[in-house]
């Protein structure tokens, strides 16, 4: 049985002073009994945010990684850097592929740097409205898994985070139902790659996730957590979905 991942994206958000009052509060409510519960953070926090989860279960994040481990880049950092303060990092969050170029083969080249390193990877993937309209979800999402996690071992240590780009910050959230076809949909394709192994493999949705919608969300049987962005910056409402990812 894959076991709940709860994984907050504070993005562009937070000062110093209110990162680490966030993850105090996070990790003094104790989470992480029923689920595994990380917070991913600008890279400026680390250390702060580290410092408040040390003597917690939740788990620490860091939103990009560069796949060279050093050299003339830049503005970029690198695994052996993150290493050093957190444990797992995105990789692909649409955000970085709409207004920082990403691809599928900048994706795949961060990933095999992250899994060759002690880090575990959130993999995001996601349609935009136009391609959902024009009925290319499918075509997108099976090309974002074949080209983005090419030729790696497929394995539980990589989480893919499903996130309909239509839906991040929008207010606007797939239904259930919607979510739960789609996010099948992307399991039946991770497991054209990886066989039977696909099927330890966790796929978050991520995508206006709070309070108010994460019970239904999460009962779904292929939906295995979430990535929430908003919503993770207020302790209690984060708190509030960890709980609903609970068995």
């Amino acid at each position: 049985m894959r076991r709940p991942f709860i994984a907050g994206n504070w993005k562009m958000n937070t000062t110093r002073a209110e990162a680490s009052a966030l993850a105090e509060a996070i990790a003094a409510a104790g989470p992480g009994a029923g689920a595994d519960v990380a917070v991913c953070v600008p890279f400026p926090h680390l250390a702060d945010v580290e410092r408040a989860l040390q003597h917690s279960r939740v788990r620490l994040g860091a939103q990009d990684v560069y796949w060279e481990e050093s050299g003339a880049f830049t503005g970029e950092v690198s695994v052996p850097m993150l290493a050093d303060y957190c444990s797992l990092v995105v990789i692909g969050h649409s955000e970085r592929r709409q207004y920082f170029g990403e691809t599928d083969e900048t994706v795949l080249r961060k990933l095999k740097a992250v899994l060759a390193s002690s880090l575990d990877p959130i993999v995001c993937i996601g349609e935009s409205l136009e391609q959902r309209k024009a009925n290319q979800t499918g075509e997108v999402l099976a090309r974002q898994v074949a080209n983005g996690l090419a030729g790696v071992d497929l394995s539980e240590r990589i989480t893919v985070a499903y996130e309909p780009i239509w839906a991040i910050g929008t207010g606007e959230t797939a239904t259930p139902e919607i979510a739960q076809e789609t996010c099948a949909f992307v399991r039946a394709e991770l497991k054209k790659h990886a066989g039977d192994a696909a099927d330890a493999i966790r796929i978050q949705y991520g995508g206006s996730v709070n309070a108010d919608n994460a019970r239904e969300l999460l009962s779904q049987p292929d939906i295995d957590g979430a990535l929430v962005g908003g919503a993770s910056l207020k302790a209690a409402q984060f708190l509030q979905i960890v709980e609903a990812a609970k068995p």
